[in-house]
């Protein structure tokens, strides 16, 4: 058989006994599934369904009847497992008769109060209760709003208990998507629970029946005897003497019992006051447990207390009453003081606010506590913000600051929303920025820096609570379900009106935060009125670039905190204004700061030189550059909402000189190092191609350069610097969004180059001129006449003494840069071959000697620099040739060709140089 339908068994009962009508309580096995399963209880033989309250499988609570057995079993009948057993027993106990001048001390069992408005059961006895759930089905809560059912049924309820009960609202509220089957069940239900009602009261009169009989058949004998005794005699009827009799019988009771009477009256009197007492004890009791629940906290309970007081007591009459429930208006009153108190309290948590305003608004609390809580939170964080520049400013100074209560609001060193900004790549330098610094920079955040970190993370901390406190405050969420809607009419008119001194509110934080941030990070941005309040840091030197990129990422993390709470965007526009002025101050200060560190690029130089005659300073510029514009890659990007930093033309043309001031610098700093005197310079290695030969042993390992060479190197990386590390540089400035690249490019390229140009014809100037000059007292060494000469038998030494000088240059340009030798090979033979024109147009006549003479080293000079002419020398070349008389046999043209091949067969070796493979040439 299975577990629901086995037969009831009961195993305990509590208490064991009892006089009729007392409470018991009944445990067991299996004593029915639900109250309509119970059909059947009976205690010593009595039926005692009537009281029965199923209350589980396990448990039954009903009161015992009058029975006639002393002692019986307890008998349990369900539909599902019929007539069950019993393991115990009760015993009835006869109560006590009292005689009339006894005194008792039994009391009258009162009836517990029991309030169906808020439905707190208080022990009200079962006969009284309602089942929670009449229809025996289960209930599914439907989403239908309340108050569209008020208006479909107007004037009624679908409490069951009331009298204006609708059975429509209560079907729609509790059974709305009931199947019809469920409700046929529900129906079913009912007709067997009135059914149940009905036998139940017909068995009660079936218990008394024999107690009816015995009244019956007692007036009927007395009946009987009045009739019998008639009128006839002369005393009276019987009727008339008993009254008689009974008139005697109470004086002489009187008499002899006044006082004992007396006692009773007394009595009565004090068992009349002790039972107001204790009816109403919870009135005379509640101040004192209102008082007591305010110490432990408990102010829910001192709330529900007073409503139950003010519904029951708010409007009596009776003194007493009055009295008591003054007295609990007066620490209600003392109750609304001090949670007002507690609400405006800073700092608190919102929970905590919530909670205070929640308790106040059921407490009907004046005014309006929680315009009030919001106004206190407002100065609060003013407070806050103030006082966070005051305790920076004082530690500056050196005095104790920084622990001030107020700015303890967590242990936090950095806000979650602000935690990595120190790791941010604005922080990241390169190289060039980190050779004459120490890198304990990173670690020592500037005060400035740090407050505006500490004032963020401040207003952070406290501006979401404070604005969810309003949203909470404009939508009636704040408050109870019954406050709302007693004033919620009222109360959106005083939302609408406040909303705009709440704009003010959020406006003024706004404004207090960018300029104590101005006054911080941008001194300069704030008026001389302001500069008391908002300003106050000693000391004019202002932040590197690298901590106003880390002040942007700060100040660009508050916005997007402050844009997720879903502030408006026009509340906000300060903050983005101050951030657009950061991030153009930022771009100013790091540009202003590059063109400090490129003034120290010339103390940097080493003189090493590579493959490609170049030394570490291009590169280092370059590099001085870059890293500095990636740096600033976060700032210079525009993120939604944000504008451009080179929106206005005023910061256009600051940057565009500025970047045009950082070349000029550069160029400087190349002049200053070619202009040096020997002196000026350390000793250092030069580098060399190991390939290229050391004519003349001229390079050493520990050769210290020479101001020519210092030329020459300078030279080489002006040529790189024109052909690539300007160009990489501008595009680095375009990627990075500059204006005006195009000007930048073409005042830089035009400095560059004619720096180039001077330096270019100093070198020239320098090696040129010596050979130049050379050339005249040479050609007439020993009173040599182009008139009177011996027939040629070779080039004469001052022009092989020329070569060797041309070659001199050309191993020392070689040493230095490979690509630098066309270009100062040309113009060094430029100059040598205008001189040698010059001077052969002088010669005023020629011999035949002299001719072949001066055609054969003219030749010879043409034909060993072939490769560095230009049309300029070759124009000269061709001038001194046109000098020249023609020759006119053929044995002067074969001895010309003899002597050029002799003359360069015996300086083979020495014009190896020339015959090298040309690369292009150079412009002059």
């Amino acid at each position: 058989m299975s577990r629901s339908r086995q037969p009831p068994l009961v195993t305990g009962i509590s208490p064991k006994e009892g006089i009729p009508w007392t409470k018991v309580t009944i445990r067991g096995e299996n004593l029915g599934t639900g109250p309509p399963d119970l059909i059947g209880l009976t205690i010593c033989g009595h039926n005692c369904l009537l009281t029965a309250e199923w209350m589980s499988a396990s448990k039954i609570v009903c009161r015992v009847g009058q029975a006639k057995n002393d002692k019986g079993d307890i008998i349990v009948t369900t539909k599902s497992g019929g007539k069950g057993t019993s393991t115990v027993s009760f015993k009835l106990l006869k109560p006590e008769k009292i005689g009339i001048l006894d005194q008792s001390a039994v009391w009258v069992d009162e009836m517990n109060y029991y309030d169906m408005r808020t439905d707190r059961n208080k022990g009200i006895p079962p006969l009284s209760l309602r089942p929670a759930n009449p229809l025996g089905i289960e209930i599914e809560k439907s989403k239908f709003p309340q108050k569209e059912l008020e208006m479909l049924f107007p004037g009624m309820s679908a409490d069951f208990t009331s009298e204006n009960f609708s059975a429509a609202w209560y079907l729609i509220e509790n059974h709305s998507t009931t199947s019809f089957e469920q409700l046929k069940m529900a129906v079913s239900n009912l007709k067997k629970q009135a059914n149940k009602k009905n036998e139940g009261s017909l068995a009660y009169v079936k218990g008394g029946l024999s107690t009816f009989f015995e009244a019956q058949d007692a007036l009927s004998a007395i009946h009987q005897k009045l009739e019998a005794d008639g009128t006839e005699k002369v005393e009276g009827s019987m009727t008339q003497r008993l009254e008689n009799v009974l008139n005697r019988a109470s004086n002489t009771a009187d008499t002899l019992f006044q006082e004992v009477l007396g006692r009773k009256d007394k009595a009565d009197s004090t068992r009349n006051a002790l039972n107001v007492l204790q009816r109403f004890k919870f009135l005379f009791n509640l101040p004192l447990n209102i008082e007591r629940n305010i110490q432990k906290g408990d102010y829910d309970v001192v709330i529900n207390d007073y409503e139950k007081a003010k519904s029951l007591f708010g409007k009596t009459e009776v003194q007493v009453f009055k009295k008591y429930y003054a007295e609990v208006e007066t620490r209600i009153e003392a109750l609304r003081e001090l949670l007002l108190d507690k609400l405006l309290e800073t700092p608190s948590t919102l929970h905590d606010q919530k909670r205070y305003i929640r308790y106040l608004s059921d407490l009907h609390a004046p005014g309006d506590p929680a315009w009030q809580c919001i106004g206190a939170q407002h100065k609060w964080i003013l407070q806050l913000m103030h006082g966070c520049k005051e305790g920076y400013i004082k530690d500056l100074k050196g005095g104790p600051g920084l622990h001030s209560p107020m700015l303890d609001l967590d242990s936090d060193v950095r806000p979650s929303v602000l935690g990595h900004l120190s790791q941010t790549a604005s922080l990241k330098r390169g190289n060039s920025f980190q050779s004459t610094r120490d890198d304990t920079w990173r670690y020592k955040t500037p005060h400035r820096v740090a407050f505006v970190e500490k004032l963020t993370k401040l207003v952070l901390s406290q501006l979401p609570n404070f604005w969810k406190l309003w949203i909470s405050y404009a939508n009636g969420s704040l408050f109870s379900e019954t406050a709302e809607k007693s004033g919620q009419i009222e109360r959106s008119k005083i939302v609408r009106q406040r909303q705009n001194d709440f704009k003010k509110m959020i406006q003024e934080l706004m404004h207090s935060l960018v300029k104590l941030a101005r006054g911080a990070l941008l001194p300069f941005t704030i008026r001389d009125s302001d500069v008391q309040q908002y300003g106050g840091w000693e000391g004019k030197a202002g932040l590197s670039g690298q901590w106003l990129a880390h002040a942007v990422q700060t100040i660009r993390l508050t916005d997007d905190a402050l844009a997720a709470l879903e502030i408006p965007n026009d509340m906000l526009q300060t903050i983005q204004d101050l951030t657009l002025d950061l991030r153009v101050r930022c771009v100013v200060v790091t540009l202003q700061y590059t063109a400090e560190e490129i003034k120290r690029l010339a103390e940097k130089e080493d003189w090493v030189v590579d493959n490609e005659g170049l030394t570490s300073l291009p590169y280092q510029f370059e590099q001085s550059i870059v890293h500095p514009l990636q740096a600033l890659r976060e700032v210079l990007e525009c993120r939604p909402g944000e504008a451009s930093v080179f929106q206005q033309p005023k910061t256009q043309e600051e940057v565009c000189q500025l970047s045009i001031n950082i070349m000029q610098i550069f160029i400087h700093c190349l002049e200053q190092l070619s202009t040096k005197t020997d002196a000026d310079i350390d000793t250092t290695h030069l580098s060399v191609d190991v390939s290229s030969p050391d004519l003349f042993g001229s390079v050493h390992e520990d050769f210290s350069l020479t101001s020519e060479q210092r030329l020459l190197i300078v030279l080489s990386n002006c040529r790189y610097l024109e052909r690539h590390t300007f160009l990489n540089i501008m595009e680095q400035f375009e990627k990075h969004g500059f204006q005006g690249i195009e000007k930048i490019t073409q005042v830089s390229m035009a400095s560059l180059k004619e720096l180039d140009q001077r330096l270019f014809e100093s070198y020239i100037e320098l090696k040129a001129d010596p050979i130049v000059g050379s050339l005249e007292p040479g050609i007439y060494a020993g009173c040599f006449d182009w008139k009177d000469c011996l027939p040629p038998t070779g080039v004469r030494n001052y022009l092989k003494e020329a070569l060797v000088n041309i070659i001199a240059v050309h191993a020392e340009v070689f040493a230095i840069s490979k690509e630098l030798v066309p270009r100062v090979l040309s113009r060094v033979v430029e100059s040598v071959s205008e001189e040698l024109s010059r001077l052969m147009q002088c010669v005023s006549s020629f011999s035949r000697n002299g001719a072949l003479q001066a055609r054969l080293e003219i030749c010879a000079l043409r034909d060993t620099v072939a490769i560095y002419l230009t049309p300029e020398s070759k124009s000269s070349f061709k001038q001194a040739l046109e000098v020249l008389p023609q020759l006119s046999s053929g044995a002067d043209k074969k001895s010309l060709e003899e002597l050029l091949n002799k003359f360069k067969s015996s300086m083979h070796l020495q014009l190896t140089c020339f015959q090298a493979a040309s690369s292009t040439m150079m412009k002059t």
